[in-house]
């Protein structure tokens, strides 16, 4: 069973439970991802979340439900896990733009969001942009600051660029001894949790870790293992979009799987020109 079947197997799950709470664990175990990389595998491919799409299938029931049905506001507000016919409303026309009584009236018609098919995601032939290298690397060890982030609105592209910010504006890379490569700043995804944030550790890689770590700061060991290299000369705004292809399209049409541990990223500092001209290259744990 490949990703995209995967993925349907979880729509389907919630087709099924629309009028039923959701947790995002039962979700996404019906696609036998974790959580975390059930809902980046979502979004990349679709550009809106999880909650994003459950709403709007609650809505667009909703709205199904107050044309061909007499059942009042408050009873199908219930029905889809509204806590009250308010929040209903507010949530309502947020999405279609009038009230549930209006829209009764036929005061609007808009296309709403239909149950999803992730198979017509499914590429053929080849891919539009570069093959990645399959590479085995070696551990690293990397002793760097630790930052919070989010998926939820594609939060974590808005504030990495200011987690690599602040780490050079406080000069944070001078108080790090042991460097194996002084001009290669590395940006590491991690700790993932199920509501979606998670860690982005920004720092460089040295040749062992001190026995007192400074304060601030903290040690961190890339695992070992196989790895697709992402060699890209582009803009940020170029960068987030292929971190968007790899999970959105190259991943899910590949013949890989994504193993455990960290995303992570080599940034070659001296050769890059903040925003317009930067080098990287990005590494996502796989296995066949």
């Amino acid at each position: 069973m490949d990703y995209f079947e995967r993925i349907q197997n979880a729509i389907e799950f919630i087709e099924k439970n629309l009028q039923d709470k959701l947790a995002i664990t039962d979700i996404a175990s019906q696609s036998y991802f974790s959580a975390f990389h059930f809902q980046r595998l979502f979004q990349a491919i679709t550009g809106f979340s999880v909650q994003q799409y459950i709403r709007n299938r609650r809505l667009s029931e909703a709205a199904s439900l107050l044309v061909t049905t007499s059942q009042n506001v408050l009873e199908i507000s219930i029905y889809f896990q509204y806590g009250s016919q308010e929040a209903f409303t507010r949530a309502f026309v947020q999405y279609i733009g009038v009230t549930p009584a209006n829209y009764r009236k036929g005061a609007i018609s808009m296309p709403l969001q239909t149950k999803m098919n992730f198979l017509d995601y499914k590429m053929e032939g080849e891919f539009p942009i570069q093959r990645p290298k399959i590479l085995q690397l070696s551990k690293k060890l990397i002793t760097g600051i630790e930052y919070k982030t989010a998926l939820q609105d594609e939060q974590h592209y808005k504030e990495i660029p200011g987690f690599y910010l602040d780490f050079g504006q406080q000069k944070y890379y001078e108080r790090i001894s042991r460097k194996m490569a002084p001009n290669w700043a590395y940006g590491i995804s991690t700790s993932f949790q199920e509501n979606g944030q998670f860690s982005f550790i920004v720092g460089e890689e040295v040749q062992a870790f001190e026995e007192q770590l400074e304060e601030d700061f903290i040690d961190f060991e890339i695992p070992a293992g196989k790895y697709a290299e992402f060699t890209i000369n582009s803009t940020t705004e170029g960068i987030q979009n292929t971190r968007r292809y790899i999970y959105g399209v190259w991943l899910p049409n590949s013949n890989y799987e994504r193993d455990a541990g960290p995303d992570f990223e080599i940034t070659d500092v001296m050769q890059s020109t903040y925003p317009h001209n930067m080098k990287i290259k990005i590494y996502i744990p796989i296995k066949d």
